[in-house]
This record gives structure tokens, C-alpha cells and sequence, in this order.
């Protein structure tokens, strides 16, 4: 668990000189960081007491920044840029060294509640997009600002731009 919190830390914050230069100064670094540390918090409590008190802080902190991410739902390395309308569905899945631009939502366009993506590791998802349904995507894959991903992408390195999003032509 510490090694985790430690790896995620460093995508936040350049040095312990930076974290509490952040912190001090109330940055939005520092309560992006806070946020995270409370979401894997909940996920490593355990006890019920644990994960109620975690998820508790987690979700207080969250309507402040405008995130709902359930527990589970990112792997190592998640790293959000921007505070402000974060939704990530509790039954959807993001690989490792993920990151979100803000202004996302990761999630179900039906009503059934586990059609949701699966999102492969390292993939880029930009300022304002949005990956719904029950679709995957591949590693490595760069989601453009404002795309509306509602079809599976497979090729890993696809750069998807545009509503509905689809591979963007290389000249």
C-alpha cells in the first residue's frame, strides 16, 4: 500500500519541497493527491469501519472537486490533471498509468449498469471526452479533447478524436 501511495505521490508533486509548497498553499495538485490517497485508502481498508471512513472522506473531498470514482475501478498509477466532473462508473475498469484530463465520465449509455468500458493501461483520455458502453479499449491509446468514444478500439497507440470518436488519419 505505501509503495502504491509513494508511486502515485511522485505524479503529483516534484519533490517533498513541492508537496507542501501545494499544501500550504492550498494548490489543486495537493487536493487531487488527497483524493487519491482517500480513494486507495478505501480500497486497502480492512475493515467495514476502514472503507466507510475512507469512503466517507473520499466522497466529501469529491463533491467539493466534482469526482465519483468508486474503489476498484482504477489501477496503479491513475493520474487526474484537472478538478471538476470526474465520474468513473463502479462497474467500469482502467488499467495502470491512466490519466484523465477532467471534465470525463466513464461510464454506461444504457440502462444496464455493467455495460461499461474496460480501459487498457497508459491510455490518455482528454479534457472533455467521454467513454461510454460496453466497449474496450486498447493499451496506449490517446482519447482527444471532447471525443465521445462509444465503439471498441482494439489497435493499441490509436490516437481517437471527434463524436462519435474514430481513429484519427495520419497525413
Amino acid at each position: 500500500m505505501n509503495s502504491l501511495l509513494a508511486y502515485e505521490k511522485a505524479l503529483y508533486f516534484t519533490d517533498w519541497r513541492d508537496y507542501w509548497i501545494c499544501r500550504l498553499t492550498g494548490d489543486q495538485n495537493y487536493y487531487l493527491w488527497k483524493y487519491q490517497m482517500y480513494l486507495r485508502k478505501e480500497e486497502a481498508a480492512r475493515t467495514l469501519l476502514g472503507k466507510f471512513w475512507y469512503r466517507r472522506k473520499k466522497n466529501r473531498l469529491g463533491a467539493k472537486l466534482g469526482f465519483a470514482i468508486w474503489a476498484g475501478s482504477c489501477g496503479k498509477g491513475l493520474r487526474i490533471w484537472h478538478p471538476g466532473c470526474v465520474i468513473i462508473n463502479g462497474f467500469a475498469k482502467l488499467g495502470e498509468n491512466c490519466t484523465l484530463r477532467g471534465q470525463n465520465c466513464i461510464g454506461t449509455n444504457s440502462s444496464d449498469p455493467h455495460a461499461v468500458p474496460k480501459i487498457g493501461n497508459g491510455v490518455d483520455i482528454g479534457m472533455g471526452a467521454s467513454v461510454l458502453g460496453d466497449i474496450t479499449i486498447a493499451d496506449g491509446v490517446t482519447i482527444g479533447a471532447g471525443a465521445v468514444v462509444v465503439h471498441s478500439c482494439l489497435k493499441p497507440g490509436t490516437t481517437l478524436v471527434g463524436v462519435p470518436a474514430r481513429p484519427l488519419k495520419k497525413a
